[in-house]
């Protein structure tokens, strides 16, 4: 059987623009000193927008030469499909896969003592697994924490098959305006660099110490985190949609689907599953090809709006599994085949995925990385 051709399928698609990554990883640049290094997180398929799409052209067109992901499945797509630059896991592996971590040359996040012991004694005799060790200071997530930290650090550091490059931490709320989160956040970076100049007293080398994400380039920025890793911010959504950024992003993903048939119904009709939405006068129905099932939340019922032909239109009754309901009674033309922007832009309107995730009490980064495999990720070179 013939195998069937993806791309001139056209049901729900995602479009990556190009133009837009180039944009924000040049204004996130503008963020650093001479003395931090971007580092481009591209963990959970580049936040949804495909890393096999995002990840070369950061590489090859954006100069970026180091990268972060959660494990070593995303750590070893990004080699098999051509990084050359560095990797940090910034999550758990297997001390099992330590032959895997040397092949891929690839650098592990140590979680403990305890783990990185487990993770030498799984390494060749002579053989250096390179690491970063992570250092709870306040996000309650993986790493060494309290007094111990640095007894802890340094028995790591001495460990025969590891090679310890860096220790790290991650900044729980510096996407907050409120003093006492801004607070927090500084002593989260000086809890970092204490046992950094305590390390540095017992005589061992830090070669990188970083906290930066997004947020704290953003609004905590600080020449001493020697790496700065930008996640969200790559993609032109904000770490706090309510908190303006020192620089203007362009969101690099639009989610389309097409009309596939449009219907006239009468008063007191029922839309959907649950009967939870009825029309009040005669109303133009079109139904979209897209659904709960492509990642298009089913929260959003009744809530949101899309545009179509540059206007927008009200999501009625529930959002199915592959399809969903607007009213485009007051929008002439409809038909099917129409292309429908669920986030994006359409003439003068634009429907964000920021704003999405707040009609449901979320934040942009679970829409944007949860629009499913089936919708396929176009790349636009603009």
């Amino acid at each position: 059987m013939k195998s069937f051709e993806k791309s001139g399928f056209h049901r729900a698609w995602a479009e990556i623009s190009l133009g837009a990554l180039k944009n924000n990883v040049e204004k996130c640049r503008s963020l650093l000193s001479d003395k931090n290094a971007l580092m481009c997180v591209v963990k959970a398929n580049a936040y949804g927008h495909g890393a096999h799409i995002v990840a070369p052209f950061l590489e090859n067109e954006c100069g970026a030469d180091w990268f972060a992901v959660s494990n070593l499945v995303e750590a070893a797509e990004l080699r098999e499909m051509g990084i050359t630059g560095e990797i940090l896991i910034l999550g758990w592996t297997p001390p099992e896969n330590a032959l895997q971590l040397l092949e891929y040359d690839i650098i592990q996040a140590i979680t403990d003592l305890e783990y990185a012991e487990s993770l030498s004694a799984h390494t060749p005799k002579g053989e250096k697994i390179r690491c970063h060790i992570a250092i709870d200071t306040g996000m309650t997530r993986i790493g060494l924490r309290g007094d111990g930290a640095a007894d802890c650090a340094e028995k790591i550091f001495r460990l025969p098959n590891l090679s310890v490059e860096g220790i790290f931490t991650h900044l729980s709320v510096a996407d907050s305006p409120d003093p006492e989160d801004i607070e927090y956040t500084k002593s989260q970076a000086e809890k970092l660099y204490d046992l950094k100049k305590e390390l540095n007293r017992r005589l061992i080398t830090v070669e990188h110490a970083h906290f930066l994400n997004s947020a704290g380039c953003a609004y905590h920025f600080d020449p001493r985190s020697t790496l700065a890793r930008f996640g969200i911010m790559l993609y032109g959504l904000m770490p706090n949609a309510s908190y303006p950024l020192p620089v203007e992003l362009e969101p690099v993903m639009e989610l389309k689907a097409k009309v596939a048939q449009v219907k006239t119904v009468e008063a007191g009709v029922d839309v959907s599953y649950g009967r939870t939405y009825t029309t009040s006068k005669e109303t133009r129905l079109a139904v979209v090809t897209i659904g709960y099932a492509d990642g298009y939340p089913r929260l959003l019922s009744g809530k949101a709006e899309v545009l179509i032909k540059g206007r927008r239109a009200k999501v009625v009754g529930r959002i199915c599994m592959d399809q969903l309901m607007i009213d485009v009674s007051d929008i002439p033309g409809v038909a099917p085949g129409d292309t429908v922007t669920l986030f994006g832009r359409d003439g003068d309107e634009i429907v964000t995925a920021d704003q999405l995730a707040e009609l449901i009490g979320t934040v942009g980064y679970e829409i944007v990385c949860g629009i499913s495999p089936r919708v396929q990720r176009i790349e636009i070179r603009d």
